[in-house]
């Protein structure tokens, strides 16, 4: 079997890309195989990959690829959580599978329309630049109906109290693209956009501890992915400053997807976000997004202006600027045997060369 690495910028380690199609349907025997992919992974230097994408042209018409994420976790390698989505890593599904032949040639102005197996979202990958090794995409989320504000909020209100070493923490939980718990970061202590950027160990232990009480309130194994945590204030240039947690410890940015359900949940009336917007002026429209990595700007549109009736639905998000580069294929020694006729014989005849 060939396997893929693509790294998508602003994510915390390169995507593994892997055909879903030639691997086991059911969970129990697609994660063993997975093991075994990491495994050999780790063993070749790539102990760093904890992103696993497995991707195949989807039987939809609305749709040109199926893509279902994978996310492994630390402390071994059959350590998986697929509960969630990660928007780099389907950005970077869509590099591998056109290089693979799954997809055509990509170049500017292709859309390529991804179905998310794990979530049911609808993502359209639309091309804007074409380098030899580098793809830049324009990313939006696509409701397939206006989904109402109340659908997006899985505790049934805008904010939620978590119970945390006998402390009580004001969160809001708000499902688009993932779930996330954001937590005013004054809230925890930190003052400002420079002390969150530069917090250490104490404030990790304290955003993994809510995260943990975040999961088991969703029903959830708090040692898994999801739901992800942020904590968030106002920018020091307005919009909002965000830091977020990965597996396994900080992000270096934000998540795609924490990018999409933070401009969402910024929209819905009474979350932590909607109230830090308007502390700055950027409630409605394009949110501008800080981060330690750097900054992103998305757009949430909703089916009418969001005010204090906790009215509205969201019709779609998007993100712009977001680029993939393409790290090279090899062949997957441990499941060799799930390749191709026709590339087990080119593989065959290179090897005797």
């Amino acid at each position: 079997m060939i396997g893929h690495l693509a790294h998508a910028a602003g994510a915390p380690c390169p995507t593994f890309v892997l055909d879903a199609a030639r691997l086991p349907r059911e969970d129990t025997a697609l994660l063993s195989h997975l093991a075994e992919a990491r495994r050999y992974l780790t063993s070749a230097g790539g102990a760093h990959v904890l992103k696993i994408a497995l991707v195949e042209p989807s039987a939809h018409p609305m749709f040109d690829l199926d893509y279902r994420f994978v996310q492994a976790l630390t402390g071994g390698p059959d350590r998986f959580d697929v509960r969630g989505s990660c928007g780099h890593s389907a950005l970077a599904a869509v590099v591998a599978a056109a290089r693979s032949g799954m997809l055509p040639r990509l170049v500017p102005g292709t859309r390529v329309r991804v179905r998310v197996r794990n979530t049911g979202d609808s993502v359209v990958c639309e091309v804007d630049r074409v380098e030899r090794d580098e793809v830049g995409f324009t990313v939006t989320f696509v409701q397939p109906r206006p989904v109402p504000f109340a659908e997006l909020l899985p505790t049934g209100g805008p904010t939620t109290v978590l119970e945390d070493g006998g402390e009580r923490v004001e969160v809001s939980m708000v499902a688009s693209a993932n779930t996330y718990a954001f937590v005013d970061a004054r809230s925890l202590g930190v003052t400002g956009e420079a002390a969150l950027f530069a917090a250490g160990a104490d404030l990790l232990r304290r955003l993994e501890s809510l995260r943990a009480a975040a999961a088991e309130l969703l029903g959830w194994p708090p040692g898994g992915a999801f739901p992800k945590i942020a904590a968030v204030l106002p920018g020091e240039a307005g919009g909002i400053a965000v830091r977020a947690l990965t597996v396994p410890g900080w992000h270096p940015t934000l998540a795609l997807t924490g990018a999409v359900c933070l401009s969402t949940a910024a929209r819905i009336p009474g979350t932590v976000p909607w109230r830090i917007a308007r502390e700055t002026d950027a409630g409605d429209g394009r949110l501008d997004i800080t981060t330690p990595g750097g900054e992103v700007a998305v757009t949430a549109v909703v089916s009418r202006s969001a005010d204090t009736d906790g009215g509205g639905a969201l019709l779609w998000s998007s993100v712009a600027r977001k680029h993939v580069t393409f790290q090279g294929s090899f062949a997957l020694a441990p499941l060799s045997h799930l390749q191709f006729e026709e590339v087990a014989q080119c593989l065959a005849l290179s090897e005797a060369v």
